[in-house]
């Protein structure tokens, strides 16, 4: 297959433009920059760990949230987890495996008027308790369900 010069030279020029940019910074999405919790991610403890991303751990439990999650996970290397929640004016959901060596799984943040739902895969060491916050009109709610791991995923 040959490509005529024209397209040709209309590609390379296309490709050089994005690049220009690129190396320039103009590309960078800088609004789109995650932020990284560093004391959350390496608590070693769930009290930690929730006060490292949401900056507390005075939760209340709440029934307006659903974990959806395997009773018996046959691979701790990958769990799934969807956490949904009837709450108004989330602004995020963070998720917590209590027996791992560092609990925090996982947090998203949510933009306003965004639904409370996220799903995710996890990885779980061992038989414990998962464990959704939900911060939701500048308070703070959890919700905990028992996985079972028969294989674990976190080195074990």
């Amino acid at each position: 297959m040959t490509i005529k010069r024209r397209t040709f030279l209309k590609r390379t020029l296309a490709t050089s433009t994005v690049a220009m940019a690129a190396g320039a910074g103009v590309l960078v999405p800088r609004a789109v920059l995650a932020v990284w919790p560093e004391t959350a991610f390496s608590a070693s403890d769930v009290s930690g760990a929730i006060t490292g991303v949401v900056g507390s751990d005075a939760t209340s439990d709440s029934d307006q949230i659903n974990i959806k999650a395997p009773d018996i996970a046959e691979n701790g290397a990958v769990v799934p987890v969807t956490v949904t929640t009837g709450l108004s004016n989330v602004e995020s959901i963070a998720i917590v495996a209590s027996e791992n060596p560092t609990p925090l799984t996982s947090n998203f943040i949510l933009g306003s008027g965004a639904e409370g739902f996220v799903s995710t895969r996890i990885k779980m060491a061992k038989t414990s308790d998962v464990i959704a916050v939900v911060k939701a009109n500048g308070n703070l709610y959890s919700m905990k369900k028992e996985v079972k791991v028969t294989i674990g995923g976190c080195g074990g």
